[in-house]
Formats: structure tokens, sequence, C-alpha cells
């Protein structure tokens, strides 16, 4: 989730993807509604900011009404595809909509939908931490409850990481969007489900190449990652990010700062800190990644909720809202 990768340009204020209009409603059927309880506060807007900054046409769709937001996607369960919709209402509720299902599949749905918004952050304890620093003080102030989003799926973020490295977020988008409809699969709403690890690594790296229209290296990447993936590298919370760090990158073209982001998005090591981010490098006011970790220090053990803060100031904060602090230079 991040504004930058190593040398990306941050341009979260798109029009292609948040679109005004009624907050959906998850399937054609009965649908469940159910209120997503989370602890402390909630900073809605710097989170939907950051979901539809990323979000991936044919894949995800984000929309804004009177009453708030919502997102919608796919999600895979072993059944197969079911489309949720998670609504923000205005007055700090979170909705999660979704079609009627076995109590053991709905517990697997809810319990995903609750690890990618980070719902289970405890900001009564995270927020008073974090303010005890000059820097980030402020940025906690301005943005109490800042989520650090996790993922639906380990390897769609993963690809999409890949993906994303030196390029815009526009771009990113786009070359995610052309490789879900090249080899994802059509689903109910006008929305696709991401390409399994199997059915990606049995593509060619050439045919990616030309699917996506992104350099062969980059191609092999993926292929790399989705061969890896297939054959039981872990990308999921709770694996252990030692194992999983050394086995990214042994990967082509996987590097610190893609482990490391992985870590905080998909492992959900909420310690975890690509210090040789080029924003986050920016905004602490040093040049070098080893400087960005040392001041990083004493922010343990929760660094990644600093890295978003920081990051926040930078690209996803409401339009018309001032970064604070230091990141604000």
């Amino acid at each position: 989730m991040s504004p930058s990768g190593p040398g990306a340009v941050p341009d979260v204020q798109n029009g292609a993807v948040v679109q005004n209009g009624a907050v959906p409603r998850a399937g054609g059927g009965a649908v469940r509604q159910d209120s997503l309880a989370y602890r402390g506060p909630l900073a809605r807007e710097p989170l939907v900011n950051a979901l539809a900054a990323h979000a991936v046409p044919g894949l995800e769709r984000v929309t804004r009404g009177s009453d708030g937001a919502a997102v919608e996607r796919l999600l895979t369960l072993p059944s197969g595809p079911v489309e949720i919709a998670v609504r923000f209402r205005s007055d700090g509720e979170v909705v999660l909509a979704r079609p009627q299902l076995p109590d053991a599949e709905d517990a697997e749905l809810t319990a995903r939908v609750r690890s990618w918004l980070d719902l289970e952050a405890d900001h009564t304890v995270i927020d008073p931490f974090l303010s005890r620093f000059d820097l980030l003080e402020p940025l906690v102030r301005c943005h109490p409850g800042l989520r650090v989003p996790g993922t639906t799926d380990g390897f769609e973020t993963a690809v999409l990481t890949v993906l994303g490295q030196q390029v815009t977020l526009a771009a990113a988008r786009t070359f995610g969007a052309r490789l879900v409809a090249s080899f994802g699969r059509p689903g109910p709403a006008g929305l696709s489900t991401f390409p399994t690890p199997e059915s990606l690594a049995a593509v060619p790296a050439e045919d990616i190449q030309a699917a996506v229209r992104i350099p062969h290296a980059r191609a092999r990447t993926v292929s790399a990652v989705a061969r890896a993936a297939a054959e039981g590298l872990a990308l999921h919370p709770g694996a252990d990010r030692n194992t999983a760090r050394r086995e990214l990158l042994a990967l082509p073209g996987i590097g610190p700062w893609t482990a490391d982001y992985l870590a905080v998005r998909v492992l959900g090591d909420r310690d975890a800190y690509p210090a040789d981010d080029l924003v986050l490098k920016r905004a602490l006011g040093v040049g070098t990644g080893r400087e960005a970790a040392l001041l990083s220090q004493p922010w343990r053990p929760w660094r990644s909720y600093a890295l978003f803060h920081l990051w926040t100031a930078a690209a996803y904060a409401p339009v018309g809202k001032a970064a604070v602090g230091k990141a604000a230079g």
C-alpha cells in the first residue's frame, strides 16, 4: 500500500477508481450484513483513500456516496468466489455485506476481511505509544486510529507489488488490470478473481509480458513469484517472516524493499519497515535506508504504523488537509 515503491511517484488523486454514487450491496440474492467491531478510533478517510489508490479495475471497485464509502471485490472461498462489499459509514460504522454462507465459510470470510482492514489492531495501545515521539505525535493527532491495510489474498498482493515496482500507482493499476483481464476468471458484478499461483505459473513469461505490456525482466519476476507460491511459499498473515523473506529474496527481481513491504501487507508483521522507501526517507529527512532504520528503532514494535502515518501525511491524507510535522516537507 506504499505511495512509492522504489522510484515510484505518488498519484493517489485519481478519478477513474473512486466514483460518486450509491454504496453497493454484495451479491444478487439474500445478503447478510453485519457491523464489524474495532478497538479505539478508526481513521476512515486515509484507509479508504489508500484502498482506492491501489484498487485495480476489474478486481476491486471503490465508490463514495453521501453516507460514506464502500469497497467491492470478490473473495475466493472453498466453494468458489463470492462478492463482498465493505461499507464505511460516515458515522464510523463498518458494515460487511456478503451472501448467506455456511457458518464455517462465513467465519473464514469475516476473519479475512478483518485482517485486510486491520480491525484487530488496538489503537488504545498503539496511538499512545507513537504519540510519545515528537515526529509522530502530530501525525497521530491528525489521524487517530490509522490502520495498516493488509490483504485478502497474499499472492495477489505480491504480484501487484511486483507490477508496481518503479512506476506510478496509475501505471501499476493499469498493469494489474491487464493481468486480471488476461488471466483472471470473470465472476459476479462485473468483477474477476485474481489468477491462482498454479494458473499463472503455467503461463510463459513471454505471454505475461505481451499481455500486461511490461519489461521481460518484470514478467520473469511475476512468473517466479507464481511458481514459488504454487510450490509452497507462505504468503499469509502469521507466516514465518524470516523464512518468507529468505525465499522472496532468492527470486529474481525481488529486493529488500519488496520483501519488507510484503511483510507489512501480507504477513501482518506490524514491526516490518521498508527502510529504503523513497517517500519514507524524504519524510524523515535522511538520505539512506540505514539512517531511516536507525531513526525507527525507538518505534518498535509498531514501526509499520509509524510508516503508514508518514506515508499518509505524504500521499493519503484527505484532500485539503495539510501534512503534519516533518513529513510535510
